[in-house]
């Protein structure tokens, strides 16, 4: 049990995020000295269902493509400086991600490397599915079933750090666990320690999307500028022995920490701020406050904790066909009207046996419908605003001559998508006229849903690889 300072820095908020941002991160950890943790979140909530697919086709596979790129460049250094690496990159496949960062380990002369694997989320097999069909929507415990995971907590993370684990793989835990599994195991905090659980709860929340907390969502140029965005720095919290935290972010690093950036990350996906439901706690920032604790450093105080629930969220996907796409620019005097009439020509083609959506990109298409409705309606107020002078800013489709169509469209048999995306590709000749520029994709969709089952059910695993 230790009652100083803990330091958790984020290297990563998705699986796709940079590759080079934990070295500046370990480096201001090495620097502040003292105990510090190096973690990674890179799950979204489909990511395992892909995972899990991956995993079929080769045993070996189903962890995090980009695990080893952002690992090995700082192993070495978070080995000799004693900090703990702890990430959900094991997805779909912890244990194979564990022997391959021994491999990886070895290669830089590791040989030691304790590597702990957290396991007991993964419910995809025969048993885990039997398990689930109780409490599951009778319309989807008949489906098949491509992957299905309960969000664990944090007490199995504090179990491996315990054991001084160098590096914690874990499959799917709710991602604050990342932060409050090192928390449990620095301080020696209860299980029901809720005050404190919550504090670290939503530290793990600030951390836990990376750079969105340190400027890079927020930003908006002439409205939020945030500098230097082009070297974002990653965030890195400090937290004490009572759960008190300080937000701040990587030394000699670009990007920005102030009240504006954690107030908006500190409401991101919370339902309800007054019972933000983990598995660890239950947490209440209705009473929140934050203030600028110095410069690119804010203090969150007033955080409250409640008994954690009985229940764990289930995340279930199963197959959903297959998605087509494809696109093609038109230019010049015109443009709309051509690219509507490519997308009439795929509808009259295909269109009775799958249904299709179109995009008229440089048109509308962010806030378009599957239907089109809306394309309507703001064609016809930009035409009205025209004719009327009253200028809304809304451009109508004969004065954009720059435009990309895209039309997408699923169906369960992949083969009828696949007709849909030649029809695509034949618009280079079979007109309309100036057509170019054609890409086209196929890939396979996961419907998803949630369901929660009994706590007592899922008993989290910690081995040591």
């Amino acid at each position: 049990m230790s009652h100083a300072r803990l330091l958790v820095g984020c290297a990563a908020g998705f699986g796709g995020d940079r590759v080079d941002a934990a070295s500046p991160v370990v480096e201001t950890l090495i620097g502040r000295g003292g105990a510090s943790v190096l973690m990674f979140e890179m799950l979204a909530e489909r990511t395992l269902a892909q995972a899990q697919l991956a995993r079929q086709a080769d045993p070996e596979a189903g962890y995090a493509p980009l695990m080893e790129a952002m690992v090995v460049p700082v192993l070495e250094r978070c080995v000799k400086h004693c900090i703990p690496i702890v990430s959900n990159f094991g997805a779909a496949n912890p244990r194979a991600a564990a022997r391959r960062l021994q491999t990886l380990a070895q290669r830089l002369g590791l040989d030691t490397l304790k590597i702990a694997v957290v396991e007991g989320d993964d419910l995809s097999d025969a048993s885990g599915q039997q398990l689930l069909k109780p409490y599951l929507d009778p319309a989807w415990a008949q489906k098949p079933i491509v992957s299905a995971n309960v969000y664990l907590g944090g007490e199995a993370i504090a179990s491996a750090l315990r054991m001084c684990a160098h590096i914690v793989v874990t499959g799917r835990v709710a991602d604050p666990a990342l932060v409050t599994g090192p928390t449990l195991a620095h301080f020696g905090w209860y299980a029901q320690d809720w005050d404190r659980l919550a504090r670290a709860t939503m530290a793990g929340h600030l951390l836990e999307c990376g750079a969105q907390v340190t400027g890079g969502y927020f930003a908006d140029p002439g409205l939020k500028e945030v500098p230097d965005l082009h070297r974002l720095g990653y965030p890195i919290a400090e937290i004490d022995d009572e759960g008190g935290v300080v937000i701040g972010k990587a030394s000699g690093t670009g990007g920005l920490v102030n009240c504006q950036t954690v107030k908006e990350q500190l409401l991101y996906e919370i339902q309800d701020p007054a019972a933000y439901l983990t598995p660890d706690v239950v947490a209440d920032i209705s009473q929140a406050e934050v203030y600028e604790a110095g410069p690119n450093r804010v203090a969150l105080t007033g955080v409250r904790g409640h008994p954690r629930p009985a229940t764990l969220k289930v995340m279930v996907c199963t197959s959903g066909g297959w998605l087509g796409e494809g696109d093609i620019s038109y230019a010049g005097p015109n443009a709309t009207a051509r690219a509507r009439l490519a997308a009439e020509i795929i509808q009259q083609r295909v269109g009775q046996q799958l249904a299709l959506r179109y995009d008229l990109i440089g048109v509308l298409s962010v806030f378009g419908d599957d239907a089109g409705r809306f394309q309507t309606e703001v064609e016809m107020a930009a035409r009205g605003a025209a004719g009327t002078g009253t200028g809304t800013g809304l451009r109508t489709s004969d004065q954009v001559r720059d435009v990309r169509l895209r039309i997408a469209g699923r169906h369960d048999n992949r083969a009828v998508v696949e007709a849909f995306l030649r029809e695509i590709t034949a618009l280079y000749t079979c007109g309309p006229a100036g057509g170019g520029g054609i890409r086209t994709a196929l890939q396979a969709q996961l419907h998803s849903a949630t369901c929660f089952v009994p706590r007592d059910l899922v008993q989290p695993t910690v081995t040591f690889i």
